[in-house]
Parts: C-alpha cells; structure tokens; sequence
C-alpha cells in the first residue's frame, strides 16, 4: 500500500483506505478487498505507485531550502490541500494512449500545484468566523497563503517547462498542455465554479433545486480539474485526437462524480444516484476501444479512489 501525503497537517494528497465504508452512497463497480490483476498490476498497487511517484517528483521539486519564507509555505500548501485524484489521472491515461509514466509526472505535478493554489485562495481564512468552514488547518497568515498560492501556478508551469527534451521531440505537446491547465484554472473553468459555489451559498433564487446546483458547480470545478488532467495526460503520451478528446471526456464525467459525491452531504443519496450511474455509464464508454486489461484497472478502481477521497 502506498504512504499517504499524511506528513503535514494528516492531509494527504493520495490515500488509500484500508477498508472500504460498509454503507456507501451508491454501489461500486468493484470491491475494495478484490483487487483484479491484470497487465497493469491489481488496481490499488496500480494508483499507489502513481501516487508515489508524483509525490515523489513533488518532494524533488519543492524542497525546503533557502529562502525559508518561500519553500516552506509552497511545501506546506502543496502537500496540505485535500486529496483527488486528477493527477494521477494524467498519468494514467498517458499510459492508456500508450506513453511513459515519466512523461507525464511534471503534468500531473504542475495539474496538482493549480489545484493546491486554487483550493487554498478559495479558503482563506479571513475571518475568525470563516476558519471552521476551511478543510484545513492553516498554519500561516492569509496574506502568506495567497501570496505563495500565486506563486505555485507559474512555478507548475515552470516544471512543464524544464519537461521540454529537444532529443523527444515534444515542444508542441507541453506548450499544448500548458494551454490546457491556464484555459482549465481560468474565468470559464475552476474560477467559474468557484464563482458558482458563492452564489449559490449567497444567493436567495430558487430558481435552480440542489441537485442542478450541485452538478453545475462540479461540472465546472471537478469536472473542468479532471478533462484538463485526462487531455494533459493523452496529450503527452502521444494520442491522436480522438482519444485526447475521448479522455477529456472521460475526465470531466469523472470530475463531475467527484465533485457530486464531495457535496451530497445531508442530501438523500438516491437523489443523485442515477445521476452518478449515468455519469458512469458514460465515463466507460468514451474508454471503448482502449486496451481492455487497462481500461478496467482505470474505470474500476478510479471509482473506489473517488469513493475513498470522500469518506473521512
């Protein structure tokens, strides 16, 4: 089983329960205690190793060196934001299109430091009042977090950048990902769901339910996290164009089960049932045609990951 990012705050970013909630919200395609083996090892072994390798290649990025007063917050902020698994879906589906994992690491590295960054200036505790709705606890001032927040996203690209291998040829595809991570963060992605969640919170129309409150909002944050992780991923692993597309896809379905089933809450679960069954449904379809033994690996077990991400 893989460590867990437990090192700061006992907030990792990858973890792996030891044993599945008796009651979950809606049934899972497979059982935590079952692990298939297949070509690409059984499927818990098969994320824990992407997740050590990007914590890994994260802990090489961003270690704690002069000047303190930078490194420390940025290494603190990067392994404290809450668990998801978007960057290890842009490993997996550049190893679904047929690329390496090492191809892909500073992509999912830089899709995690957008995530961190976006996640910690949504939460900043500005107030006394504010800090027991934060997922986290904070350590430094929120001048410093919003400071050093700004400072990770250029600092993901630069890892993109230093990516660039003359001798691989691939100039074109980290600038192309590089455009997929600034569009994904930007006003018609993660911003815009974060616009959302405030006005629905502030808001008095009742014009839209819960549940389309609900997939609106996670469409446009989980949803736009997980198409840009998948896209990243196939973009450079070398896809054509139909199965970068088809894993964007794939991603934003799986966003949108994340971002659904961080949110019920109190709700009743059977409301969004059929919902996260049809988005499911959908997610394994744009995998058609891919490499059955993976496909299986991915779609299954990134389910009981999602699953796991939202059960405390």
């Amino acid at each position: 089983m893989a460590k867990a990012f437990s090192h700061i705050n006992g907030n990792p970013m990858f973890y792996f329960p030891s044993a599945p909630n008796p009651n979950p919200p809606f049934p899972l395609l497979l059982p935590f205690n079952k692990p298939i083996k297949v070509a690409m090892s059984c499927n818990r072994s098969y994320w824990a190793s992407i997740s050590e390798d990007i914590e890994a290649h994260l802990e090489k990025a961003i270690p704690v060196r002069e000047p303190l007063v930078v490194f420390e917050p940025m290494h603190h902020l990067t392994f404290a934001a809450p668990r998801n698994t978007a960057p290890a879906l842009c490993v997996a589906a550049c190893e679904l299109v047929g690329g390496h994992r090492d191809q892909a690491l500073p992509a999912a590295s830089a899709i995690h430091l957008v995530y961190a960054a976006l996640f910690f200036h949504e939460h900043l505790p500005l107030t006394e009042s504010s800090r027991p709705k934060s997922k986290v606890e904070h350590v430094y001032a929120p001048s410093m977090e919003l400071q050093i927040g700004n400072a990770m996203v250029p600092f993901g690209l630069e890892l993109l950048a230093k990516s660039d291998d003359p001798t691989q040829n691939n100039s074109d595809r980290i600038l192309r990902v590089m455009v997929e991570i600034t569009r994904s963060m930007g006003s018609q992605g993660m911003i815009h769901g974060q616009y959302y969640k405030v006005e629905f919170r502030e808001s008095n129309d009742n014009k839209l339910n819960e549940v389309e409150k609900i997939e609106r909002v996670s469409e446009k944050y989980e949803g736009t996290l997980y198409a840009c992780a998948a896209a990243c991923g196939a973009i450079i692993g070398g896809g054509s164009e139909e199965e970068i597309e088809r894993m964007r896809k794939y991603g934003l379905y799986m966003g949108k089960i994340q971002g659904i089933m961080s949110r019920i809450g109190s709700m009743d679960n059977d409301v969004m049932k059929s919902t996260v069954e049809e988005l499911r449904n959908l997610a394994g379809n744009e995998l058609r045609g891919f490499d059955e033994a993976k496909v299986k690996v991915i779609l299954d077990s990134q389910l009981n990951l999602i699953h796991s991400c939202n059960v405390d």
